[in-house]
């Protein structure tokens, strides 16, 4: 395994970071430790969580992942060899079963309540606001409209400032974004900059071959600022493992029971990008999951990949990517596809 420090820290993280979010809907809290003591076994000491999961968001599975993690760590006394990061959802219909305000102070201490009791732990290291509460483009949103009737009130100083008194109470040891823009990005920064208060040190974006929109604008401001980018669907829900291909939705694939979250990602631009990669990938004797694992894990912005499985075997293939080293034609069969199909998958 290879290590780097979360930004603005001496938090030493593998550059792969483990992402729980099937556990609880399509894994079992048997699988979700198996998957975590073969991930520690490889070296991974990073995990990534949230309230929200396992997904698709429902009542009857809310918390149901942080809950398996804290059973992991009961069960094997291991957390103090963990950094944990979680988050607070976002407001909206699709969390309307978790709490109907946004990010106000009572909610975020709320959450974060919440989610240490579900992890049996005392402290989460990296604590992310999961999607902004204003109105903005993300989850695969492409342009951005402005509403001008929008009752959105900035609320970062607030949020910040009781992200603070979160921090100093010891539950929770630094802060991130997850789905933000560059101006909400920025807006953290000055906010933290003019009031002397926490730096976020990452952002969790959705980054992977079919969708390298992060490097538009994102990119700039986490080279120039140290903020770091923590992708998550660096296989695009699957797709690029290639399993997808032909049409084909293999039993039990999240493409087979919930196509709505690969859906992102199976437009015909983006099908036939995939088919590009995968014929790039298999002509330098690699499979298409490690190609696409390890170019997202040499961005010189990335602090750690977010890789999920449904099975060690797959877990297995994506950790091994850390040692897949692609070499200049690799690199640049991966522009020239990139310069024909942009962005496919936004």
């Amino acid at each position: 395994m290879k290590y780097t420090t979360l930004p603005n820290t001496d938090i030493e993280v593998s550059k792969i970071c483990l992402g729980t979010m099937t556990w609880g809907e399509q894994n079992t809290e048997a699988e979700g430790h198996d998957q975590m003591d073969y991930a520690i076994e490889q070296g991974i000491n990073f995990f990534d969580t949230a309230e929200l999961y396992s997904v698709p968001a429902r009542a009857e599975t809310y918390g149901a992942t942080e809950k398996i993690v804290g059973t992991w760590f009961k069960k094997t006394g291991k957390r103090k060899d963990i950094i944990l990061a979680s988050k607070i959802v976002g407001p909206g219909p699709y969390t309307a079963h978790i709490r109907t305000t946004g990010f106000t102070p009572e909610s975020i201490h709320d959450a974060v309540d919440n989610s240490l009791k579900r992890l049996q732990t005392d402290y989460i290291d990296l604590y992310q606001i999961h999607w902004p509460d204003r109105n903005t483009n993300f989850f695969g949103k492409r342009g951005y409209a402005h509403d001008e009737n929008e009752q959105w009130v900035d609320n970062v100083h607030q949020i910040l400032t009781t992200l603070d008194e979160i921090i100093k109470s010891g539950k929770v040891r630094y802060i991130g974004l997850s789905n933000e823009t560059p101006w909400g990005i920025m807006r953290y920064l000055q906010e933290s900059k003019v009031h002397n208060l926490p730096k976020i040190v990452t952002v969790q974006n959705a980054y992977s071959l079919l969708n390298r929109s992060y490097e538009v604008g994102n990119a700039e401001v986490s080279m120039r600022e140290n903020v770091g980018l923590l992708p998550y669907s660096p296989l695009a829900g699957g797709v690029l493992s290639g399993k997808y291909l032909g049409g084909k939705k293999p039993e039990g694939s999240r493409g087979a029971l919930f196509p709505n979250f690969v859906a992102r990602y199976s437009s015909n631009p983006s099908t036939d990008a995939t088919q590009l990669y995968a014929e790039l990938a298999e002509k330098h004797g690699l499979s298409l999951t490690q190609m696409a694992l390890a170019y997202v894990n040499t961005r010189p912005f990335v602090t750690s990949n977010i890789i999920g499985a449904t099975s060690v075997p797959q877990l297995k293939e994506n950790i091994d990517s850390i040692d897949v080293h692609l070499n200049s034609d690799i690199l640049k069969g991966i522009e020239e596809i990139h310069n024909i199909i942009p962005d496919p998958a936004p």
